[in-house]
């Protein structure tokens, strides 16, 4: 994406492309001469290790499967895109216009590689909160070096669809300056009889995970007519296949060269639409815009039958946020209507520039909200007065059941129902509620025209890591308008409100909701007094309100309180009891990977309940002491734990699953068991009679995989190049078995492009029982793998599917170990 930058800052791009900054994605390592075959993996032992975001070249992306992918299952989407309502009569600032002008945002949550599928440890995180403004968010990224195509990982799905926002991949040509190759767009376009191969990946990848489209951004100079018409027929094509969308970046032109036009023009129009064929679904046109060739973009947009915002003006932020220079009156014109959409290229430096939590969230609401912290009043003497002026909010929340608990999808510790049960820090956007549709809107009937002044707290919670927090000298009457709704209200709905005061007693506050039939007028119900300093529930009847339609759902605070301090950990509109899911079942360790004698990272699958809407599945291991703590959560059926600790000496880890229904209502927990070793056991396989399917010669036999050895050469190994590859091991008699060990080619010193990549091992306690798969392993490319097992067998078989990382036949094997006290 072409930028244009000050010398200072293109040092600082210099050096991040040089490898020696944090960069991400286009501002990745330049260009190795030959990517490499798969996007990399550290080594694993039996898959226990860190799934990450998916990134590929054309040509390796041609060999992906998610049924061989190790990663694939952490990085599905399991959200929905909810449907989103703009009412017009409840947009927070005069000036914005509903129907016009969207926005695109194009951010880097992590570099192209070693992207976290499922969230991390760290609690300072982009965790997005402003979800009502845009439309389309980009997942921006890839490299040279790395990967030219990048799907978005699990976690950013999960929340933007909650929100009602798509999401796009991206697919990035660099300049050859930052290693870009015209052979990997001419690859990317290869046509094989009447398909496209790269085109019918790109439609399984964003079907199989769950995103919504892609960002084409070709920047490769080379390119002729003929690779440009190719472009443009791949797309369509894929568009075919759907449902799949396309957003076309301004730079390669219809010629075939890389020219940005700053506008929709002759040049470029072909890739949005061809005669009467639709190509792509949007165009973020380059930062060069003005207002003349906004005007005629609009004009052609609509010659060609065309949205003219369909067209995103592109804006950069990444290096000065909210002090960006805008010509804001050429694309959003006061009083008139939007000439276009925006497009927003790194709104993230709200998070990249902060110094900390608090800092960030400043900085978001500046760049979004103006700065005033209140939607409907963005007068201020700098140019940028926020998007809120321009874009109405649009909300998702349009059916029932809803509930927030006002997480943020990040936090330094983890409540369940209000209790602590983890005190380490956190992020997963797939945990992230709807955030408040309004940031901040507050009205006050009091005589000094002071407000209370809400806020996110990250200091306590009910579920997860934040509430919402009401602060201030109440002097009146507060009205805190938070969500705009469409939720019908039936004969047994019921709205809920979970909360908490320093102390016990009044707590001042009234639920207030609107309805769809008069949207700004409220209708309050008494919360009351509290009787504790903890967590309390008040349920509100709405039956009175059947048949009518919930608008908005705020707050009221009234009184004389100096320092009024209220907060509100869950907000729900349900109806009936609160339901729960069936408990998920078959809760399995796909993996272990010892990060220390004492712990381990873990990779877990589980089959979801059979019934109930389930929101998340949380994870906890059971404590020494009865109680549990909390490792994680997902709406997946898989999930990474990445620390599992050993307690003293306890031999085994219990963990549980749980379904936490769409209501917040909890499972029964589902259990599976994780063996600690202390290095004492013994290999039962040790030098017992094994037998294999052949060897590659008379001295690679069956025992030398049981012989105890690694260090004999090249020829200290079991090796066969069988269509069948086995290896057999009697243990003499039943024993009990903690774990197997095997160790690949590389464990002997050989290449590790030579280590096992699929194989299973299974059991039978003697000949006349079926065989039973303990371990199943898929995309392994570890040296040495460990498989914990709970297990009795006399017979152990280790079978190779897939013996090495390439087109090699060879099944090389240096040990298979059988471990049991």
């Amino acid at each position: 994406m072409r930028q244009r930058f000050p010398a200072a800052l293109l040092a600082a791009l210099t050096a991040a492309l040089l490898g020696l900054l944090p960069a991400s994605g286009a501002t990745a390592a330049p260009a190795d001469p030959a990517p490499a075959a798969a996007p990399a993996q550290l080594p694993a032992e039996a898959r226990g290790d860190q799934p990450y975001a998916s990134y590929w070249h054309p040509g390796t992306l041609l060999n992906w499967d998610p049924a061989t992918d190790p990663d694939a299952r952490f990085n599905r989407s399991r959200v929905p895109l909810r449907p989103r309502v703009s009412d017009p009569a409840l947009k927070a600032n005069p000036n914005a216009r509903p129907g016009e002008g969207k926005v695109a945002s194009l951010v880097s949550f992590a570099p192209t590689s070693n992207n976290p599928s499922q969230g991390s440890a760290n609690p300072h995180y982009y965790a997005f909160g402003h979800w009502q403004y845009v439309d389309t968010l980009v997942f921006w990224g890839g490299s040279a070096s790395e990967g030219l195509i990048l799907a978005p990982n699990a976690t950013v799905i999960d929340a933007a669809h909650r929100n009602g926002v798509k999401v796009y991949g991206t697919v990035f040509f660099p300049p050859t300056a930052y290693g870009g190759q015209i052979q990997w767009v001419r690859d990317f376009t290869q046509k094989n009889g009447s398909r496209y191969p790269v085109a019918d990946k790109l439609v399984q990848v964003a079907q199989h995970y769950g995103f919504d489209g892609w960002f084409v951004n070709q920047e490769t100079a080379g390119g002729d007519a003929a690779l440009a018409t190719a472009l443009r027929e791949q797309m369509r094509y894929a568009r075919s296949l759907g449902p799949v969308e396309f957003m076309w970046y301004d730079a390669m032109t219809e010629s075939g060269s890389v020219s940005w036009q700053d506008a929709l023009t002759s040049a470029n129009d072909s890739f949005l639409q061809e005669g009467g064929r639709r190509t792509s679904d949007a165009m973020f046109l380059d930062f060069g815009w003005n207002a003349s060739g906004l005007d005629s973009s609009r004009t052609l947009a609509r010659g060609l039958g065309r949205d003219e915002h369909e067209l995103f003006a592109g804006i950069d932020t990444e290096a000065n946020g909210h002090q960006t220079s805008v010509p804001w009156s050429a694309v959003f014109p006061a009083g008139r209507e939007h000439v276009t959409s925006l497009g927003i290229y790194r709104p993230e430096w709200t998070y990249t520039s902060s110094a900390n939590r608090a800092d960030a969230e400043a900085r978001e609401a500046r760049f979004w909200d103006g700065a005033n912290g209140d939607p409907s009043n963005t007068a201020t003497s700098s140019a940028w007065k926020g998007l809120a002026h321009y874009i109405p909010e649009s909300s998702p929340v349009t059916a029932k059941p809803f509930v927030t608990s006002f997480g943020a999808g990040q936090g330094d510790f983890y409540h369940a129902r209000g209790v602590r049960v983890s005190s380490a820090g956190w992020n997963n956007l797939s945990l992230q509620d709807v955030p408040p549709t309004y940031r901040w809107l507050v009205t006050s009937t009091s005589p000094s025209g002071t407000r209370l002044t809400p806020s996110i707290d990250h200091t306590d919670a009910y579920e997860g890591g934040s509430s919402l927090r009401l602060t201030g000298q109440l002097d009146g009457v507060n009205t805190v308008r938070l969500y705009q709704t469409r939720l019908p209200v039936a004969a047994d709905t019921r709205l809920s409100v979970v909360l908490k005061t320093p102390a016990a007693g009044p707590t001042r506050l009234r639920a207030a909701i609107s309805f769809t039939d008069a949207p700004t007028a409220f209708t309050t119900l008494d919360l009351g007094a509290t009787t504790s300093a903890g967590w309390e529930r008040r349920t509100l009847d709405l039956s009175a309100y059947s048949g009518r339609t919930i608008a908005q759902i705020g707050l009221e605070a009234a009184g004389s309180v100096p320092a009024y301090d209220v907060r509100i950990g869950q907000l729900a509109v349900h109806d009936g009891a609160v339901d729960a899911a069936s408990a998920p079942t078959g809760v399995t360790v796909l993996g272990s990977a010892d990060v220390s004698a004492g712990r381990k990272s873990l990779r877990l699958a589980w089959t979801p309940s059979a019934t109930g809407s389930v929101r998340h599945y949380e994870v906890y291991r059971r404590d020494a002491d009865g109680g549990r703590t909390f490792l994680g959560a997902t709406p997946n059926d898989a999930y990474f734990v990445s620390r599992l600790d050993r307690e003293g000496t306890e031999s085994t880890t219990t963990l549980e699953v749980e379904a936490v229904s769409a209501e917040y209502g909890r499972s029964p927990a589902a259990t599976a068991t994780v063996p600690w070793t202390d290095g004492t056991g013994t290999n039962l396989a040790l030098n017992r009679p094994a037998t294999a399917s052949g060897q590659c010669n008379g001295a690679e036999t069956a025992a030398k995989a049981v012989n105890g050895t690694v260090t004999g050469g090249t020829t200290d190994k079991w090796c066969t190049t069988t269509t069948a590859k086995w290896l057999e091991v009697d243990l003499g008699s039943p024993r009990a078995l903690d774990r197997f060990v095997v160790r690949h080619a590389a464990a002997g010193g050989e290449d590790a492009a030579w280590n096992t990549r699929d194989f299973t091992v299974k059991v039978r306690a003697s000949t006349a029982d079926p065989w039973t798969t303990a371990v199943t392993v898929t995309g392994s490319t570890a040296a040495v793998t460990t498989h914990p097992v709970s297990a009795t067998a006399r017979h152990v078989r280790l079978e190779i599917t897939r013996p090495t990382q390439t087109s090699d036949p060879a099944a090389r094997i240096y040990e298979f170990e059988a471990w049991g006290p």
